[in-house]
């Protein structure tokens, strides 16, 4: 039964806070942006139709104050929450209080949530589904003991990870045992610091491998559709940078593999929304999951561009209760790549907070740039330094990294240091040009 959305409350900040506004008001409903203090001055929030403070410039009092938000919803008489990605995306507390004050969370439930939050639970969830996973530990582990014995099994190198875990935190590489007692209890500390969880499970250790993930889409229908797969290799301390949709390194029969695995998993656990199964794939093209992500995913906008689907426009019509396009309405085609641009020392990548004195975006034919900055914005440093996103599409790999070089090129911000420069440097890359890097790629090849 489908049910009319009208005004929906963007629980966000920042680039999508604006990418959000502009489907809203193309599908002709109403937009609500909430800020804090420190964005008092977003220019994103001349173009909603309304606009609430809910709080000062830490996220724990503005972005991730659950009781402002739901007053902020209910003052505007908000019909639904547009949770963006970070911040509440994938809190659970949030997505039952938007039930309970009859607010459509535009996301997945919170039972699937609560399935895919913990990411040791995740796994024992995928082997039941038939989907190949790391080998490692069947859940948690207890001890130390047990985390020895399971290391003896697999063979090391392991990894040991927080179930609650992202971004890198709570997670170490153990090449032997000498050091295994050790990164354990390190992991552990550091989970439980960043999380409140210090629960930690382990897995093998897939050498030199690449991060190949699967959008997907799913009605309250049952109907699953993907929309594609990208290639999330060219990462530093587990955060992407660099993003591109199709992942050449794959084979057709891998990749329909791949893609047929993740909707199939996404039908086990009766996912509603759009959401992503990661995957790591070794050098032979096995592909293993290591987690799914419950939200909109910051690189969506590859995905975007090589199948002409607005994600966001879906999420809402799930959301509403509509039918999705079938698989066969429409095809991927082409290839796109993301740079993530960030207030950040392009060499030593630490924040780099500050007044942007010009501000110049790039254009010309499928060239496409998801910011919220301008001339005289202060990039505040309570929040993610990513400033913006820059997105291209062309016929081949080859054009769309001759077409990003010139983009980045006409890229003009002054007054803070910016990665652009690095990302220059990385459209000249050989081995990035001839697609040869993995995950642990920038790590050596920052060292050199």
């Amino acid at each position: 039964m489908e049910k009319k959305i009208k005004r929906i409350l963007i629980a966000n900040r920042g680039e999508i806070a604006l990418r959000a506004i502009r489907t809203i008001k193309e599908m002709g409903k109403e937009s609500i942006a909430v800020y804090s203090i420190a964005d008092k001055n977003a220019s994103y929030l001349n173009f909603a139709d309304g606009t609430i403070c809910i709080g000062g410039a830490k996220s724990a009092q503005s972005y991730l104050n659950i009781p402002a938000i739901i007053s902020a919803a209910e003052i505007s008489e908000s019909d639904a929450i547009f949770p963006g990605y970070g911040f509440l995306s994938e809190n659970q507390s949030f997505v039952e209080v938007c039930s309970h004050h009859g607010i459509e969370f535009i996301g997945p439930s919170v039972e699937v949530m609560a399935l895919m939050s913990d990411k040791s639970k995740a796994k024992e969830v995928m082997v039941k589904a038939g989907v190949p996973v790391v080998p490692g530990s069947e859940g948690a582990l207890s001890s130390i003991e047990e985390a020895k014995k399971i290391a003896l099994e697999i063979g090391y190198p392991v990894i040991v990870k927080a179930s609650a875990g992202g971004g890198g935190r709570g997670m170490r590489i153990v090449e032997d045992e000498s050091k295994l007692e050790n990164s354990f209890l390190a992991a552990e500390s550091e989970a439980l610091s960043a999380f409140g969880d210090g629960t930690i499970y382990m897995e093998k250790f897939i050498q030199n491998p690449r991060h190949i993930e699967v959008q997907i889409l799913a009605d309250k229908h049952g109907n699953v559709i993907h929309v594609g797969e990208r290639d999330c290799s060219m990462q530093r301390r587990h955060q992407k940078l660099i993003e591109e949709s199709p992942a050449v390194f794959l084979d057709e029969v891998s990749r329909q593999k791949l893609l047929e695995t993740a909707v199939k998993a996404a039908k086990f656990i009766n996912y509603v929304g759009a959401g992503t199964f990661e995957f790591l794939a070794d050098s032979d093209r096995n592909f293993y999951f290591i987690e799914m992500n419950t939200r909109l995913q910051v690189e969506h906008p590859v995905s975007e561009m090589c199948s002409g689907l607005d994600i966001i426009e879906q999420m809402i019509n799930i959301a509403e209760g509509k039918e999705l396009p079938s698989q066969e309405s429409f095809k991927n085609k082409g290839h796109s790549i993301e740079c993530r641009i960030t207030a950040e020392d392009p060499v030593k990548f630490i924040p780099n907070p500050g007044v942007i004195s010009k501000y110049n975006v790039p254009g010309g034919k499928d060239v496409r740039v998801d910011s919220h900055a301008y001339s005289g914005y202060a990039v505040p440093p309570h929040y993610d330094s990513m400033i913006g996103k820059l997105i291209v599409w062309a016929e081949t790999r080859e054009k769309a990294i001759a077409k990003m070089k010139r983009a980045l090129m006409e890229y003009e911000i002054e007054g803070i240091k910016t990665t652009i420069p690095f990302h220059i440097n990385m459209m000249d890359n050989e081995d990035f040009i001839n697609n040869k890097f993995d995950t642990k790629y920038l790590e050596k090849y920052m060292q050199k």
